[in-house]
């Protein structure tokens, strides 16, 4: 991903008002991203910790900002393991989270959302690049390459955000 600004940011969201977008909380650590290792920039907000949001660059080179709200009560009932839909890393609890993101246009207005399971964190990207390690047990082993499961994640991604904008 290209290194992007605050307002590159703000001016890309489609699930909120200008309004929202300008008051919501943006890293202040743009400039120490990991841009080459990331397929989205995604981060929850602090002052907000059940917001988080996903700003991702589409195949004509535009980005799009999503807003996510992680549900409450998203344990998965019987099982201790989760799997975050977009890179397919499994995490124990707490580690995966459903998030739902209003969709777009007349949809969105009416009330209708898209919720995936999705890293709590929003670090698929380094997960995926074994930059950063999940936590509590044994991951399941692959026989995909790095590229193939960063191409897998990037088409994850693109169906989320379809969801969501159509």
């Amino acid at each position: 991903m290209r290194p992007i600004t605050e307002s590159d940011i703000r001016g890309s969201f489609v699930n909120c008002s200008q309004g929202e977008a300008k008051r919501l909380g943006v890293p202040e650590d743009l400039e120490e991203q990991p841009w080459d290792d990331l397929d989205f920039l995604g981060w929850r907000d602090p002052g907000a910790p059940a917001r988080g949001y996903l700003v991702a660059e589409r195949d004509d080179g535009g980005l799009v900002a999503i807003v996510l709200r992680a549900a409450s009560g998203t344990s998965r009932g019987f099982t201790s393991r989760s799997m975050c839909s977009l890179c397919l890393t499994t995490r124990t609890s707490g580690g995966v989270a459903l998030m739902t993101a209003r969709r777009t246009g007349e949809a969105g207005r009416q009330g209708n959302t898209v919720g995936q399971y999705l890293c709590t964190d929003l670090a698929c990207s380094l997960y995926i690049r074994g930059k950063k390690q999940t936590t509590g047990g044994a991951e399941f082993t692959e026989t995909l390459s790095v590229d193939e499961k960063i191409a897998r994640t990037q088409v994850n991604l693109t169906a989320f955000i379809d969801k969501v904008i159509k």
